[in-house]
């Protein structure tokens, strides 16, 4: 969504919320899902995250005065609530193993990479899947703490600066972050692939 339409829905949501927070739920519930996904590993446990997460965004928004929606930044707005709402659920949870499967969501619910050619056949797209299911097992290894920034920085594509207005912290803090998950997430996979050597 451009922030063109972004205004437009806040201006929308001036007008009439309960009609037009239906139209918030369309344009970002499966990008919101998918974060919730790469967060959690569970298909289960992104289902309720999201649907939590919107229930959550439409009683504030009932509280808002109309200044606080027109000024909202409604997408970082929206992955700070699913983050909330992640974190509460997954801190009380064990770090998930390696081999966790994502493939119990099906195909459509992670995000082919962008980079992927359309003209690539299905050898080509089959490995490019399979690159992507390596990377969101490897990612559900980290710590929650580099986890989300990881996924928010580099997958979900955030800035620095709505990275730091979304988790409250200087720019500096969350670089700092982001640069630890990137080792970690290196890490994880240089071990995954060294393992696979070993047992070949």
């Amino acid at each position: 969504m451009s922030h063109v339409d972004e205004q437009t829905l806040l201006q929308d949501l001036l007008t009439d919320p309960d009609r037009f927070f239906e139209q918030v739920v369309l344009y970002y519930e499966q990008r919101l899902f998918t974060f919730a996904l790469r967060l959690s590993g569970s298909y289960e446990e992104a289902q309720e995250i999201t649907q939590d997460a919107f229930v959550r965004a439409y009683q504030a928004l009932t509280t808002y005065s109309t200044e606080q929606v027109r000024n909202l930044a409604l997408r970082s707005w929206l992955y700070q609530i699913v983050l909330n709402v992640a974190r509460n659920r997954l801190r009380k949870r064990q770090r998930l193993p390696f081999c966790i499967s994502l493939e119990e969501a099906g195909s459509d619910s992670a995000e082919e990479p962008a980079s992927a050619p359309v003209e690539e056949g299905p050898e080509a797209r089959a490995e490019a899947r399979e690159r992507l299911l390596l990377l969101e097992r490897a990612l559900l290894t980290l710590p929650l703490i580099y986890r989300e920034v990881v996924i928010l920085r580099h997958i979900e594509g955030l800035s620095y600066p709505e990275l730091a207005r979304l988790l409250n912290q200087p720019v500096g803090t969350v670089k700092a972050r982001v640069h630890r998950g990137l080792a970690q997430l290196r890490q994880v996979l240089v071990d995954h692939h060294a393992r696979e050597v070993l047992y070949d």
